[in-house]
């Protein structure tokens, strides 16, 4: 699925994950290949973007992300 990690001053990540784990308000979360449609809010912790072996993390205040359509949003 694609990805965009977006901050109000620039554009933290973009590219493929296969599995994306997010700390949301009412705990940790994962988004898969095909997930549905979905928005949530964020609260601060750490974001991991894994996509086979690469893992990429990112700690984030808070904010909100956008699922659809393999494509997820991510605003921090």
């Amino acid at each position: 699925m694609q990805v965009e990690v977006l901050t109000p001053d620039k554009t933290l990540y973009t590219g493929e994950a296969e599995v994306i784990t997010l700390p949301g308000v009412s705990g940790s979360f994962q988004i898969m290949t095909n997930h549905a449609a979905m928005i949530a809010n964020l609260k601060a912790g750490q974001m991991e973007v894994k996509n086979g072996s690469n893992v990429e993390t990112f700690d984030v205040a808070g904010g909100l992300v956008e699922v659809i359509h393999n494509k997820v949003v991510v605003l921090v």
